[in-house]
């Protein structure tokens, strides 16, 4: 007799989350393990090359990658979980008892779906909390060569700016409007495509008298007569406003879901391209719910006899599915960031285009 109920049994269903979500957690544990290990020892060099960082540099920067590898591989965790769990069921006939007392395959699955969609708040709560300020820090550390930063939030690193034919780099932002600093700011002054001057400038801050920026602690050199000189302050860079470094570089990771709406409707005002940035907003969505997706993939390997000695072939065929998908996600990603594909379908058309599968998957299997 099949039971229409969408949790026939409430302990059955806490068995089957608590089995789902163990295993998942010690698979992101493993994961993050390893990687973090393999990280570190390719950047634990950079680091203590630079004078006076030592361990406590070290652990600062575990600190800010641990969040965004957690972020980036708890789908796949997820995926390799329910993939665990799936095959022990079967192998020890617990899916084909649960058939036989009149369950369906999406009955079975339910539990972990509705586990899954609070996976997916969790991830996007922490991403929107976590993730986008260590993403941003982590990444002005590295482009600092890892020196000290100053310490202000929403700081920007490696900003360009193209004023006419000349090019401006702000190694780090801080601040936001007439508080703005520039730190590190490098000026290739061309003329026809030919470079004339590179100004270095220690700082630069916005020069609120007359407009433009002070540049302070300055190297001027002169590729015409190849003579370097300096100077405590020099005004550069008139015409260009704040603004102007805030909406050079829009990093989605580096942004909350609010902000990027900002900033998009700042990139609209200016005339500058959106499709990445709203490539990205979508994605803010759409990434967290693939954790919805893994366990609909993940089990083909829960469905079918185990006698018939498939288990190992049906584990990887569900693994393959979850590849598969994460393969599709940033390949569409990629070209929603290029402008070939519109925003909406770069970050969702995976999605449900994999949906779909893991069904057709599901239902075949059942059948």
């Amino acid at each position: 007799m099949i039971n229409f109920a969408f949790f026939p049994s409430r302990r059955l269903a806490l068995y089957m989350v608590r089995l789902f979500i163990i295993r998942s957690l010690a698979v992101l544990f493993a994961l993050i393990l390893v990687l973090m290990t393999l990280d570190l020892l390719g950047e634990a060099g950079k680091i203590l090359a630079v004078p006076g960082n030592g361990d406590a540099e070290l652990w600062h920067y575990i600190v800010l990658r641990v969040p965004i590898l957690v972020s980036r591989f708890l789908p796949f965790s997820v995926l390799l979980g329910t993939l665990i769990a799936f095959v022990s069921l079967n192998q020890n006939s617990e899916v084909v008892a649960m058939k036989a007392a009149g369950l369906s395959a999406h009955q079975i699955l339910a539990p972990l779906v509705i586990a899954s969609i609070g996976i997916a708040a969790v991830l996007f709560a922490f991403n929107e909390t976590v993730v986008v300020n260590s993403a941003r820090h982590v990444d002005a550390w590295s482009n600092n060569d890892y020196k000290p930063i100053p310490p202000a939030s929403g700081v920007l690193s490696n900003v360009w700016l193209l004023q006419d034919d000349d090019l401006v780099r702000a190694a780090i932002v801080t601040g936001r409007g007439t508080g703005m600093t520039l730190h590190r700011v490098s000026i290739y002054d061309r003329s026809g495509g030919v470079l004339q001057r590179v100004i270095n400038a220690a700082t630069a801050t916005p020069d609120r008298s007359g407009g433009g920026w002070l540049l302070h602690k300055v190297e001027l050199y002169d590729a015409n007569m190849n003579v370097v000189r300096h100077a405590f302050q020099v005004k550069a860079l008139a015409g260009i406003t704040p603004a102007q470094f805030t909406i050079a570089k829009v990093d989605p990771t580096e942004l909350d879901y609010w902000t990027l709406k900002q900033r998009i409707v700042e990139l609209e005002a200016a005339g500058r391209s959106t499709d990445e940035a709203r490539a990205g907003l979508a994605h803010k969505l759409s990434g967290p719910l693939s954790t919805l997706l893994m366990p609909l993939l993940a089990a083909v390997a829960a469905f079918g006899l185990a006698r018939s000695g498939h288990v190992m072939v049906r584990a990887v065929l569900g693994m393959a599915l979850g590849f598969a998908y994460f393969v599709a996600d940033n390949f569409s990603l990629a070209m929603g960031n290029a402008g070939a594909y519109p925003p909406l379908v770069a970050a969702w058309a995976p999605f449900f285009l994999f949906l779909l599968i893991g069904e057709a998957v599901l239902v075949r299997t059942e059948e």
